[in-house]
């Protein structure tokens, strides 16, 4: 069954998945705002505001991949409400947390649902929909996500302003009310009929093993030193990593092909994403706690900080994916990070008293400019690289990567910057770590753009990427997130 953009089933379905996928992608920005609020809240230490983040993303990126199969093998609406549902319970769990482990934990819970709804969301779309109408459907999924994104750090500075932390929480329950109605009266079930039988488990759970101990080695690390429980948890997760290279290899239906690496440019553009959205994750956990905390702003002003970014990245997104067709993405992917690099410096000297309009918005601005330069090209970059038949899969992993990125980088750059415990609560102490942590992120950065102009060239066909999309958390997912055998 298809149904059309014009009709009421159309609208029906777009409105259940952008719904579906904004509360998700609401949950990716607007919590770092209500960080300095909930931490002093909860008596929570700076390991306490680093789980809070990357629970979530753990589960996120270890599940995303997994989610997609799911879908394609058990029908793509169930396992979208099943998400929206687990999404909205976690949800719960995290708004009524009398402790910020009860929270971390309700985090975690809350990505694996974030992992089943999110791919599920475009995938709907992308075989409801034919043709032409599938383009623009797309399209429109992909600009009101956006918007979703844009505006999620202004909504979580109002809730937290207003009515407090918790309901940036408990604004998920209405949401996914609605979403789980929709979805079930007025989206038709669809499922793929060769999609693998084989749902990879093993490779799953190594993947989370893995990550999660070598971040929780790096949290330890920064508040405690290297002892012995972090350097057992670091060696566990080294040795899960590599039990999941091995599983995958050897696995007649993995979860992540291997194969695709073989391809230099997927190899190099995933390096390049790790890179750049390393340095991604370490802005956006350290920028709203030092505007709140060293400059002053209060929740709201600190989230109206980032729409600069997010703004930009809508409205230019679209030309630099145009530009990247027209020139190749090695131009566009060296000059984007060399910009972002530069407001980051500038972005580094945010202090005590800084004013909005001539401090924060000229070093935001540069930095939104040289992403949205940046994330359009990578995505096209990325897809162009592997196989048509893996453009789902190839697209899905550049996800993964972005997130594990922002995973280890908000474990690792408090440690690199002498940051602890209650040091977040301290104007002074806070002020010269975010200096210095800026100043590495830039660092990244050029790396990045040196990485480029090295080693990115013109792909034999570049597929146009998503023209309004707002991909602050990870690049945009393709259509195609499933494996085709």
């Amino acid at each position: 069954m298809h149904v059309r953009l014009h009709e009421p089933s159309g609208r029906w379905v777009i409105l259940a998945a952008v719904l579906g996928s904004g509360m998700a992608m609401l949950d990716a920005t607007v919590v770092n705002v209500a960080l300095p609020t909930l931490g002093k809240d909860l008596g929570a230490g700076l390991d306490g505001l680093q789980w809070t983040l990357n629970g979530y993303t753990l589960t996120l990126a270890s599940f995303i991949l997994l989610g997609g199969s799911l879908g394609d093998r058990f029908g793509r609406r169930r396992i979208f409400v099943i998400g929206t549902i687990w999404f909205a319970l976690a949800s719960l769990l995290c708004g009524l947390a009398p402790s910020v482990s009860w929270l971390a934990a309700a985090r975690a819970l809350q990505g694996i649902g974030g992992a089943l709804l999110t791919p599920g969301s475009l995938a709907m779309i992308a075989a409801l929909f034919e043709g032409e109408e599938r383009g623009r459907a797309i399209g429109v999924w992909s600009g009101l996500g956006g918007l979703a994104g844009a505006l999620g750090p202004f909504l979580g500075g109002w809730l937290v302003g207003s009515v407090g932390w918790r309901w940036v929480f408990f604004i998920n329950l209405p949401v996914a009310a609605a979403v789980v109605f929709v979805a079930q009266r007025h989206v038709p079930e669809t499922s793929d009929p060769n999609a693998s039988p084989h749902i990879d488990i093993a490779g799953a759970a190594l993947g989370i093993v893995g990550l999660a101990g070598i971040t929780y080695a790096l949290v330890e690390a920064g508040e405690r030193g290297f002892d012995a429980v972090s350097g057992a948890a670091g060696a566990v997760g080294i040795a899960a990593l590599i039990g999941f290279v091995l599983v995958e290899r050897r696995r007649s239906h993995p979860m992540l092909p291997l194969d695709l690496f073989a391809s230099k440019q997927f190899s190099v553009a995933n390096a390049f994403t790790f890179v750049v959205y390393a340095a991604l994750g370490g802005v956006f956990f350290l920028l709203v706690v030092h505007l709140q905390i060293v400059a002053g702003f209060s929740a709201i002003g600190a989230g109206a900080a980032l729409l600069p970014i997010t703004a930009l990245m809508l409205v230019l997104s679209g030309p630099a994916g145009a530009l990247s067709e027209k020139i190749g993405p090695r131009v566009p992917m060296t000059v984007g990070p060399a910009v972002s690099a530069g407001g980051l410096l500038l972005m580094s000297r945010i202090g005590p008293g800084a004013s909005y309009l001539t401090d924060v918005v000229p070093a935001v601005s540069v930095f939104g400019l040289g992403l949205a330069l940046t994330v359009a090209p990578l995505t096209a970059t990325v897809l162009g690289a592997a196989d048509p038949s893996h453009a789902g899969i190839a697209s899905g992993v550049n996800n993964a990567v972005a997130r594990a990125a922002s995973l280890l980088a908000v474990a690792v750059l408090p440690l690199a910057v002498s940051l602890r415990g209650d040091d977040y609560q301290h104007a002074e102490r806070l002020a010269a770590g975010f200096r210095l942590a800026m100043q590495l992120c830039a660092g990244l950065l050029a790396g990045g753009a040196v990485l480029a102009v090295v080693s990115i060239r013109r792909p034999d066909e570049s597929p146009p990427a998503s023209r309004r999309h707002c991909a602050i958390a990870g690049p945009p997912l393709h259509e195609r997130l499933r494996r085709v055998e």
